[in-house]
């Protein structure tokens, strides 16, 4: 492990002189690449530095001990010196465990409207608006790419992209299926009624990501539909583009702009195709990535939630929080953090480094 930190933190010297390098500014897409490579490095290389600080401080105590001055206070500093040593130590296992090469990436969140009509897209809202106050807490940006309402003040679908630091890694553990169970403002009995909705999370794809020939792209344009009134475009501004190889079709008519429309359609074809391509690629190793948190398909039902108990649970790990109100609010971390410990442990398993 030290072998492959002193490597890190080698690299890491070498990346912070080529940032300096003011040829650079001549090359905006390589300073990207390298700025990005370089950030992914701060925190273990921050580590480190503690560790070896610890490590001689360690040292120096352990020589002190046999002096008949000093030697009550270097026992002292011991008791906090090595566990604090452990801590490092076991937090670096884990920055060191191989990467998913997506974590860095934004991301393209789709919210679907499952089973139980009515009720089903009211929960597409409110989970959507649970996201996007947990974006905000993270300092995130957050844009609507696409929506489809229902009457009663839910959505059918929404499709939104989300821009910020490891916003990937921190929701990538959300895809699947949602259950909710409530009584619907529908229902006059009081009944509860169980629904369920998806959730994608879809790493965003860049142009270098996902190469599409244009040759392969139908484009129709028509006009926006709408609740009627002045919302309603007069003009063929929504679009619709299907990708003929993998049939993939992306509509988008929020926008009165044909031409904003069709960016957005873009972005959100591209990160469908990419993630057709790397789940083709993921087949392969199939059993390791369902030894950690599921196989994240959208047709498992991951999590419960449960309004009468103000019960959350993720049936995955076999999470089970009374926070729902909170969680509903958008204070994900609980779940979010519970999720990625659980992956890091199952990795550290497989690796051997971990006997819990």
């Amino acid at each position: 492990m030290f072998d492959k930190l002193a490597e890190v933190e080698q690299k890491f010297v070498q990346l912070e002189g080529r940032l300096g390098d003011p040829d650079l500014a001549n090359n905006p897409d390589e300073f990207r690449r390298l700025s990005r490579e370089h950030s992914s490095l701060i925190e273990v290389v921050a580590e480190y530095k503690k560790y070896k600080q610890l490590k001689k401080e360690i040292e120096s105590n352990k020589e002190l001990i046999f002096d008949a001055e000093f030697s009550s206070i270097a026992k002292e500093e011991l008791k906090t010196l090595e566990p604090a040593l452990l801590e490092v130590e076991a937090k670096l296992q884990v920055l060191l465990l191989p990467q998913d090469p997506n974590d860095g990436k934004n991301i393209i969140l789709e919210l679907r409207a499952g089973a139980g009509g009515e009720e089903a897209g009211l929960f597409v809202a409110a989970l959507y608006r649970a996201y996007q106050r947990y974006a905000e807490r993270q300092g995130w940006k957050v844009e609507v790419l696409s929506s489809n309402p229902t009457g009663m003040g839910g959505l059918r679908e929404i499709i939104s992209q989300i821009e910020g630091n490891r916003v990937y890694a921190k929701l990538k553990f959300e895809g699947g299926v949602h259950r909710v169970q409530r009584v619907p403002e529908t229902e006059a009995q009081g009944r509860v009624h169980t629904s369920t909705i998806t959730v994608a999370v879809l790493p965003e794809a860049e142009e270098v990501d996902v190469t599409i020939n244009p040759a392969e792209l139908r484009i129709d344009v028509f006009r926006s539909g709408g609740a009627g009134g002045q919302g309603v475009n007069t003009t063929d501004s929504a679009v619709r583009i299907t990708h003929l190889p993998t049939n993939t079709v992306v509509v988008c008519q929020d926008e009165r702009s044909q031409l904003k429309n069709k960016a957005k359609a873009m972005k959100i074809l591209r990160s469908r195709i990419l993630e057709v391509a790397q789940e083709k690629a993921a087949k392969e190793h199939s059993d390791a990535r369902r030894s950690m948190v599921g196989t994240g398909d959208r047709s498992e039902r991951i999590r419960t939630y449960n309004f009468p108990q103000s019960r959350m649970t993720d049936h995955r790990i076999g999470l089970t929080l009374h926070q729902l109100p909170e969680i509903m609010e958008g204070k994900l971390e609980p779940v979010i953090d519970a999720l990625t410990n659980h992956h890091q442990i199952e990795a550290l398993k497989a690796q051997g480094l971990h006997s819990q």
